[in-house]
């Protein structure tokens, strides 16, 4: 089975997404990386919390990206946590109630490639249970002040973890990290 990869675009001071999870800031650090373009190559499912699935959209009014995982880079099965399962399907998205069926779902849909995680409350209810393998994130050059943090544990925790490459693309510094068990 794959392992488990959050990966996330973070403003220099910790952010992910603005305040009211605004991610048009996000617009103008889109461009070409490697390692985006390398990650994007060995993701097999995507699972999705219900906030992001729900939420804004850095290519919100271009039609061909809007809505689409990675601005439309990417495409396969989808698996979202949530309490609230829509009675209407949505096309090539699954909806899951527990974080154990999300992440058994999803693994057995991605085979021996990764479950991307989207979404900093289902990152961190992977690596509360202990089922995170890695963190990929891309650190653009901005400052937001406020938002929604890459991980926020209330009360604090001391986190482990190890460098597994520290690569450099024109609008992000990339660090990909192993959560040590």
């Amino acid at each position: 089975m794959g392992k488990l990869l959050y990966s996330a675009t973070m403003s220099l001071d910790g952010f992910i997404a603005g305040p009211r999870g605004d991610m048009s800031w996000l617009t103008e650090h889109i461009g070409p990386n490697p390692t985006v373009a390398k990650v994007i190559g060995e993701i097999g499912a995507i699972l999705v919390g219900n906030r992001s699935f729900r939420g804004d959209d850095p290519h919100k009014g271009d039609s061909e990206k809007e809505g689409k995982a990675f601005g439309g880079g990417w495409e396969g099965p989808q698996f979202v946590l949530t309490h609230h399962i829509p009675d209407a399907p949505v096309p090539g998205i699954t909806f899951v109630s527990d974080l154990e069926s999300a992440v058994t779902a999803a693994k057995a849909a991605a085979g021996d490639k990764y479950v991307n995680i989207i979404g900093a409350d289902v990152a961190r209810q992977c690596l509360d249970s202990g089922v995170l393998d890695e963190i990929l994130v891309f650190i653009a050059p901005v400052l937001l002040g406020d938002g929604v943090r890459l991980f926020d544990h209330p009360g604090g925790t001391n986190v482990k973890l190890e460098r597994l490459s520290l690569t450099e693309a024109p609008q992000a510094t990339n660090v990909w990290l192993r959560v040590v068990r």
